[in-house]
């Protein structure tokens, strides 16, 4: 595979990250309102983790998942933004040929594992609402365990045909990527060979990586509304509703720009809305992500306040 994305007749060894600005000034503001969002992001998810590990009430397939989404969060702003952060102060702004492959290719594991990832959420919750005496049966320990490793499995196998289709072509030069990470759309600009085979790809993964889980979680969501409609009382619609509030803003923030982002052909693609749909899939879903969960949630804030001693825990 080495052989296969290293010695393509590219002439080109390192790539050069454009950026969002080339205004020093500029980029200074931005610089701290990304390592604000960063460390923040890395705070929130991991105190949820923490939480989570620490509260045996909290030791549950929901929190499960809720604790592999943010470490995944975190993972995968890690993955793109301290290089940003480096390039937005820093006079050189270029990236390996190898060291692109590798961001590549970790951006794509974690973002397809945790598009998928959503998928099982909603799983969760329809079980969890529309069979809730069988839920820790079929919702079992082994099973959960394997659910998250089928996402990874399948987020690996996925980004190698995403990454070997886009480094296999040749890159002769200009060097200059209109982004802020080495992502395939950006990338494939560069690459002086035909990319309509590439931009068939990207169309039919796109639709088997977006659209598959977002019909499973649809088709979840169905069943769950339905259930919620045949519950009598007004407060039990809202707290099984409620429930399920905070995935659909999470599902809606991040696969909606993704899905605009990969199924878009590479002719009518626009680099500086793919930057902001870029940033707002990879950095603001994630740093959002902690907050909306948290918000919605008393058992993680009864976590919090029992674990830190703050305040009166949350009835």
């Amino acid at each position: 595979m080495q052989d296969l994305l290293w010695k393509n007749h590219s002439s080109i060894s390192e790539f050069i990250l454009l950026g969002f600005s080339r205004n020093s000034q500029t980029n200074i503001i931005l610089f701290n309102i990304f390592l604000f969002l960063y460390l923040s992001t890395l705070v929130g998810n991991g105190l949820i983790v923490t939480l989570i590990y620490l509260d045996s009430r909290l030791h549950t397939p929901m929190y499960f998942f809720l604790s592999v989404l943010s470490m995944l969060d975190m993972s995968y702003v890690t993955t793109t933004v301290p290089q940003m952060l480096v390039h937005l102060i820093c006079q050189k702004k270029t990236i390996s040929y190898v060291g692109c492959v590798a961001q590549m290719c970790i951006f794509l594991v974690l973002g397809i594992t945790e598009g998928w990832l959503f998928s099982i959420m909603a799983y969760d919750r329809y079980v969890a609402i529309c069979y809730p005496l069988r839920y820790k049966v079929i919702m079992s320990p082994w099973l959960c365990v394997a659910l998250v490793a089928f996402c990874g499995l399948w987020g690996v196998s996925c980004s190698l045909v995403y990454t070997v289709f886009t480094m296999r072509l040749p890159y002769c030069g200009p060097n200059e990527i209109n982004h802020f990470f080495c992502e395939v759309p950006a990338v494939l600009k560069l690459a002086c060979a035909d990319t309509s085979l590439n931009d068939r790809v990207d169309f039919i993964l796109g639709f088997i990586l977006l659209l598959v889980p977002l019909s499973f979680i649809l088709a979840s969501y169905v069943r769950i509304f339905a259930a919620i409609l045949r519950i009598r009382s007004a407060q039990g619609r809202l707290k099984a509703f409620s429930t399920c509030a905070s995935h659909i803003t999470v599902v809606t923030m991040f696969c909606g720009p993704a899905m605009f982002m990969y199924m878009n052909p590479g002719a009518n693609a626009s680099p500086e809305r793919d930057k902001k749909l870029a940033l707002f899939y990879n950095v603001i879903s994630a740093f959002l992500n902690p907050i909306i969960y948290s918000l919605r949630n008393k058992d993680v804030k009864r976590a919090f306040f029992k674990a830190t001693g703050l305040g009166k825990t949350p009835e």
